[in-house]
Formats: structure tokens, sequence, C-alpha cells
């Protein structure tokens, strides 16, 4: 176990009630889990590539749901008009190709991540209508799958981020 239960950040205090706090809950526990398994690893560990030939990292991870915090929320759901972020130079992995083991690499990720996650929380605290669709290439989406998809994405991902932080020190669980 990583926390003790009673410390665990992830615990909620009351029960989410209603279908838009309850998956905004869900997609906050699956935030703070792919958090907790970076804590307290350096930059070295955090850019370890899992097996070649994959690029996969706890950092690209998290480089990685930044873009797909950024791209869900801001670019489809908003229709901004955006560029992705990371893979600007036309490398659609550079979220993970470009996670490398470097400090500031390390402190931009987890900021613009946290920046799109608030992003994110603002848009979605504004949302009355989770049923209220938005126009993804010609075919219409509800704004309630599309944040079922981002806890699913996370939900994924987090899976990944267990295996690799087993393979950095061992650690397993949560």
């Amino acid at each position: 176990m990583w926390v003790d239960p009673e410390d665990d950040p992830r615990e909620a205090e009351t029960n989410a009630r209603g279908e838009k706090a309850v998956l905004a809950e869900y997609l906050d526990h699956y935030r703070k889990t792919l958090e907790m398994k970076c804590d307290g690893l350096d930059a070295e560990q955090l850019a370890r590539r899992s097996v070649p030939p994959s690029t996969m990292s706890l950092l690209g991870l998290v480089r990685h749901m930044a873009a797909v915090e950024h791209s869900w929320f801001q670019r489809q759901m908003q229709a901004k008009d955006e560029p992705r972020l990371f893979g600007k130079n036309e490398d659609r992995d550079a979220d993970f190709n470009e996670a490398v083991a470097d400090q500031a690499v390390v402190d931009e990720a987890f900021a613009t991540w946290r920046e799109q996650i608030a992003a994110a929380d603002a848009f979605y605290e504004g949302v009355d209508d989770l049923g209220a669709t938005v126009d993804l290439d010609g075919h219409e989406v509800e704004i309630r799958d599309i944040v079922v998809h981002m806890i699913e994405e996370y939900a994924r991902h987090c899976g990944h981020a267990d295996l690799l932080r087993e393979c950095i020190d061992g650690r397993t669980g949560q």
C-alpha cells in the first residue's frame, strides 16, 4: 500500500449525488491516482521507458493526459481553435517521445497537466445539461459521453502507470 487509507487523497468526504457529480468524482479519482503513481520519483525515473519499442513512461502519461484534457475539453467541447499540446512538430507521439529525463520537462508537464485539469473543471462546472451535444466531425456527441470517455482514458492509463511504477521501484497498488 502506498498510503494509509485514512491519508488517501482520493477518498471523498461525501458521497456524490447525481450524474454530474458522480462523473466528476470518478474523473477526479483517476486524476489523483495518476498523480499518486508519479509521487516521489525523480526526472530519470519518471522518464524511464517501459519495454522496447514502446516510448511509454510515467512522464509521457502525464504529458499525454494533459494533451487529452486539452483536446477534449478545450478543442472539442468548446471548439477552441488551438494547436495540439505537444506534437506541434508533426510527431503525433511527441507527448511520449519528448518525455525526457530533464527536470524542466517534468515541471512543464505537471504544470501543463494541472492547468488543463483546472480549465476542464471550470468548463464542466458550467455545464447544465450533460445531454447537450457537441459536433465532432459531423457527429453529435453528448457531453456525458465525452466525460465517460475521459474516465475510461484515465482508468486505462492508470493501469499502465501501475505497471510502470512497479518496474521502477516495486511499488504496486492503489
